[in-house]
């Protein structure tokens, strides 16, 4: 009976430590998000305007840290955090299949939206879709429409790709719906949220879901659409 409750205890105390690094990476991956659709924007610019950005990032920092050291930098925290988030989403449905297979557990049923119930997955489809984008923006592994030496003429060629675009647009809308749960849940795990704040809060994350979904694919729309070239 004690050995039982002892592990009940560990079993609590691991479980609110991963939701506690969960909230804090997924916090961290909001940042870059965010920051990155910012610069996705600057194509609506012009070619020098995207390029000469691209550039600047590259020469952050000097002489402090060679080039492309903050994007270095960048990238070994978001790898970090990436871990951990993954591993903490792995260890928090470890317990959860377990408390559900284990005998005489109460099931309490919770309304959930469909962000929730596909938040594991949309997860999945984002990260595989991470690679694939770094695979053809970072590493130039993947070309699409050519080769080019100008970031906004990648760019351009991929979102001419009808193909592309329509892979893009799946994965950013797994990413608004992460989004939408993710940060619902991150400011209840925090002690942030309270059932006056809730309506609030749970509005906020939909705002913020809905506008950087828009926001990423405001550009390969208007590329696709002969917008931009």
């Amino acid at each position: 009976m004690i050995t039982r409750t002892v592990r009940t205890r560990r079993a609590s105390r691991t479980s609110v430590g991963m939701k506690i690094a969960m909230a804090a990476t997924g916090v961290i991956f909001l940042g870059f998000v965010l920051a990155h659709m910012y610069g996705n924007l600057k194509v609506f610019a012009g070619q020098e305007a995207f390029d000469d950005y691209a550039h600047h990032l590259r020469i952050l920092g000097e002489p402090y840290v060679p080039y492309s050291g903050f994007l270095w930098i960048m990238r070994i925290v978001l790898l970090v955090s990436l871990l951990v988030h993954v591993w903490s989403a792995m260890v928090l449905w470890r317990q959860a299949h377990r408390a559900r297979t284990t005998r005489y557990t109460v099931f309490k049923p919770v309304q959930a939206t469909w962000s929730s119930r596909t938040m594991r997955w949309g997860g999945l489809a984002v990260l595989l879709f991470v690679v694939f984008h770094l695979l053809q923006f970072t590493t130039l592994t993947i070309e699409v429409g050519g080769s080019f030496e100008s970031p906004y003429d990648r760019v351009v060629a991929a979102f001419e790709t009808w193909y592309i675009t329509a892979l893009y647009a799946a994965a950013m809308a797994a990413l608004g719906m992460h989004l939408r749960h993710g940060i619902w849940s991150a400011v209840q795990t925090l002690g942030w949220s309270t059932r006056r704040r809730e309506p609030a809060i749970k509005a906020t994350a939909l705002v913020i879901a809905v506008a950087t979904v828009a926001g990423f694919l405001a550009p390969p729309v208007a590329i696709l659409l002969g917008l931009l070239s």
